[in-house]
């Protein structure tokens, strides 16, 4: 297993063409990739003002809020409301999709896949044991946060709140399992 610490510090800050928010990208595969051309992508989110989001055509998106209260209409008037304890929203990046934070700024994790290439899933730990699937994992730290590989009990890796910690296994054998010691996001991405 290869894995790499992304310290929340060392992320830019891209302000939106609509003035409302800003994006930091946590990690994106193949490395240098723009919007227009990645196969995956995990960014996080300060959503300040309503607006529309960006449309990304055969992208599939999974949305989820860490700090805050978000609420998402689509085309066709489907709306949903999300918060830090809400499970992940799921949708078609090339869906209209218009979002209000609810009670002041939010804070989100947004992870983009090519539909039809990649799948992801977004899970919500707390002092858990985390079997990743997939060919890459990463975790958001949401507090301070330690994490062991189970077949390698000496080996620990600390994070502060919103770093990351991304994990490679292909073409190795299947995921170890982690100790995740706190709460985070574990993501995993898989190729189809």
């Amino acid at each position: 297993m290869i894995t790499t610490v992304l310290p929340a510090s060392e992320r830019t800050a891209t302000p939106w063409k609509n003035g409302g928010g800003v994006t930091r990208e946590v990690a994106v595969w193949p490395p240098g990739s723009g919007l227009d051309d990645f196969d995956w992508r995990v960014s996080m989110a300060e959503v300040r003002e309503p607006g529309a989001f960006s449309l990304f055509p055969g992208v599939e998106r999974c949305l989820t809020v860490i700090e805050g209260g978000l609420r998402l209409t689509f085309g066709g008037g489907r709306a949903v409301s999300l918060n830090a304890r809400s499970e992940p929203s799921i949708f078609p990046g090339d869906r209209a999709c218009h979002g209000l934070p609810v009670g002041g700024a939010v804070v989100d994790l947004n992870v983009m896949v090519r539909r039809g290439r990649f799948r992801s899933q977004v899970e919500r730990l707390s002092n858990a044991r985390w079997r990743p699937i997939g060919d890459v994992a990463l975790l958001i730290a949401l507090e301070p946060l330690s994490v062991i590989e189970e077949t390698r009990s000496d080996h620990r890796t600390t994070l502060g709140v919103l770093d990351g910690l991304i994990c490679a296994f292909a073409p190795a054998p299947p995921p170890p399992t982690l100790q995740v010691g706190g709460r985070a996001l574990g993501v995993s991405i898989s190729a189809l």
